[in-house]
């Protein structure tokens, strides 16, 4: 099975040219950016740390579509007419982003039209990354998407130890929203991969020691390559896919 592979980012140019249009703001650990349902304007960009975008199921359950990282976006709904958030976004640890609101975001395009274009690449390929998720959600087991998501973080660097994918319990509930599984089907195949020697468990804790080897599982590995972005350049059947 072959997955998407690398990471597409703004890069930095970019990212320096839309913060002469945007408002930068600094927001804490667990901090409700926007709440679902809410009027949505502009865009945002990841300057630092991560935004979680979540949507809640029922009492105490969630599904996350997502993770934005440093150089991506989110809450482009914002972009359209009469737009309004389709997801709550949750600062995951302290996190700086820019907001470039639909007024600026206008005038970014007609005076910086280069940056501008990126920028609007940028948001369609999450657009696409988030296409491939959902064929993902309707096509492949839960053991193959727990793969494939903990490949990703692993590839954007996310709650990495140096070389190695560490799951504290935080990071584990996040896994299974990401995956969209219950956290008991997600322990079924996290004790499959220990027994296969593929992740290690110290107590409450697993760490994925060789992501490559995870990835030969799937049949193709994910490789860890930014690709900045310039003008130029689960379980089968959705009604149970969002149980978390």
């Amino acid at each position: 099975m072959e997955l998407n592979r690398g990471i597409v980012r703004l890069s930095p140019e970019v990212r320096d040219a839309v913060a002469g249009y945007a408002a930068k703001a600094n927001w804490p650990a667990g901090f409700a950016i926007y709440q679902r349902g809410a009027v949505a304007d502009g865009v945002f960009v990841v300057l630092r740390g991560r935004v979680v975008l979540r949507s809640r199921v029922k009492a105490g359950r969630g599904f996350a579509p997502t993770i934005a990282t440093v150089g991506e976006t989110f809450g482009a709904e914002g972009l359209q007419p009469g737009g309004r958030y389709a997801t709550d976004a949750r600062a995951d640890e302290h996190t700086e982003t820019l907001h470039l609101s639909g007024a600026r975001f206008r005038a970014f395009v007609r005076e910086q039209p280069q940056h501008a274009l990126a920028l609007i690449g940028q948001v369609m390929a999450e657009r696409t990354a988030l296409l491939e998720k959902l064929r993902e959600l309707a096509t492949l087991s839960v053991e193959e998407r727990l793969i494939a998501a903990m490949l990703r973080m692993n590839e954007q660097n996310q709650f990495a130890d140096g070389h190695r994918l560490t799951l504290g319990p935080a990071q584990y509930r996040l896994l299974c929203e990401l995956v969209g599984a219950t956290r008991e089907s997600v322990s079924l195949v996290f004790n499959r991969l220990v027994s296969a020697g593929l992740v290690e468990r110290d107590g409450t804790t697993y760490v994925v020691t060789d992501a490559p080897a995870l990835g030969a599982r799937l049949g193709g590995g994910f490789t860890e390559t930014e690709v900045p972005l310039s003008v130029n350049s689960e379980t089968k059947g959705m009604g149970r896919a969002v149980q978390a």
